[in-house]
This record gives structure tokens, sequence and C-alpha cells, in this order.
């Protein structure tokens, strides 16, 4: 059957669909994971799925050693160039030939078009603002894409980033409308680098104690174990 039925939970609704293909459930977490240990989460609720609605995780950023998650399909190089790329950095030509493929994302993972003008926007928000429900890197830069389209069509959507007072953190929340898992190291090396950016260009410009990478706060509307799913 395809019919939706709602549990109250403490103080948010579970949602499920019964499908042995298809499933809704709740992810929500107060745990903290790391980045090795969200990728080996979302594998292992896959088992048997084809897909999972409204996957969410707190994740801790830390430093590039700590959001580098090496594959086979991503190697160390895969990941730094194409976070190069999607920073809006220069890159080699013969790197970018060796790396870059559909099956590694193609253009629905490039975010590259005017990403250093959204970086100094959010960097500007927080200092002038540093309270601010404001500093948002939007990745899609046409409000009325096409469907038949792949770049238009972009997996990340928003970032949000905000201090964190308690921590002196800068943390992040990031919007996803859909992630193949075997893409997840991409994309959170991608995340974890872009929040280490805007952080160096705060402290660049600040006199006092430095700000660090904090935690991300992770939801993909749908969650598949590969492209092609």
């Amino acid at each position: 059957s395809s019919h939706f039925f709602a549990e109250k939970k403490t103080s948010y609704f579970i949602f499920i669909i019964p499908s042995s293909h298809h499933q809704t459930i709740d992810t929500m977490s107060s745990e903290l994971l790391s980045c090795r240990q969200t990728y080996e989460e979302m594998n292992d609720m896959l088992v048997g799925k084809k897909l999972i609605r409204n996957y969410s995780r707190r994740i801790a950023l830390g430093n590039e050693d700590e959001f580098t998650v090496p594959t086979e399909l991503f190697p160390v190089e895969a990941l730094k160039v194409y976070s190069a790329w999607n920073l809006e950095d220069p890159i080699k030509d013969e790197d970018r030939a060796k790396y870059f493929s559909e099956h590694r994302g193609g253009s629905q993972g490039d975010y590259r078009q005017g990403m250093k003008k959204k970086i100094a926007n959010v960097v500007d928000c927080l200092l002038k603002f540093p309270k601010s429900k404001r500093a948002v890197i939007t990745i899609p830069n046409n409000p009325y894409h096409s469907h038949e389209c792949d770049d238009d069509s972009k997996c990340m959507r928003e970032i949000h980033f905000y201090f964190n007072e308690e921590q002196d953190t800068l943390d992040a929340t990031v919007w996803m409308r859909a992630q193949a898992a075997e893409i997840f190291p991409k994309n959170i090396h991608f995340v974890g680098s872009l929040v280490q950016r805007v952080v160096s260009e705060i402290n660049a410009k600040i006199n006092g104690e430095a700000k660090k990478s904090g935690e991300l706060f992770y939801l993909a509307t749908t969650l598949v174990s590969v492209r092609e799913d």
C-alpha cells in the first residue's frame, strides 16, 4: 500500500511510507559523528533500501584530515582538486582531465560559478552582524531551472553559516536535494574546505582569538547509494 501514517514523537512527527524499496525514517540525532562514521552510517542504512528520505546528521568537521574520507572512487588528490574547483580556485588542466567525470558528480556537482563572491558576502555578513541569520550561500544560480538540464539541477542547494558562541566555532548547516552515498566524500570535503575558507578570511580581518571550524548539520532530502539510483 502507499498510504501515509504519522507517529507522534516528543516534539516532531515521523512519516513512514510502507514499502520495501522506499523508506522515510527519522534519523535526526543529537549524536555527533565523524565524517568517516557518517559515510559508513549512510551505506549501512541503505542496505536493502532503494532510498531514504530526510536523512540528517550532526557531523564534526574539524581540520582537513577529519573531513577527508578517501575511497576508491575518490582518492585524496581527487577530493582536493574537486574542492579547489568548487571554491573557484585555479586548478591545472591535467588535473581536471585526470579526475573529473560524470560518475564523480558531473555538472550537478559543479558549484564553482560565483563562489568567491558568495564567500566574500558571507564573510562580510558575519563580520558586520555576528549574530546574523542571513549568512547564506545559495548554490544554484538559476531560480527557474530546466528539469531536463543537469547543469541547472545542483545537488547542493544552500549552506548556512553561524557562530557557535559556546564553542567559539563557526558552524554550518547544509541542505542537499539529493545525496548519493558514494559521492558523500566529495561533498563533505568541499563543505569542510568551504567552512575553513570562511574561517580563514574572517580570522584575517579580526583582532582577537582566531575562530575555528566547528560542526555541520547535514540534511539530504533524498539519500541513495549511487548516482544511478
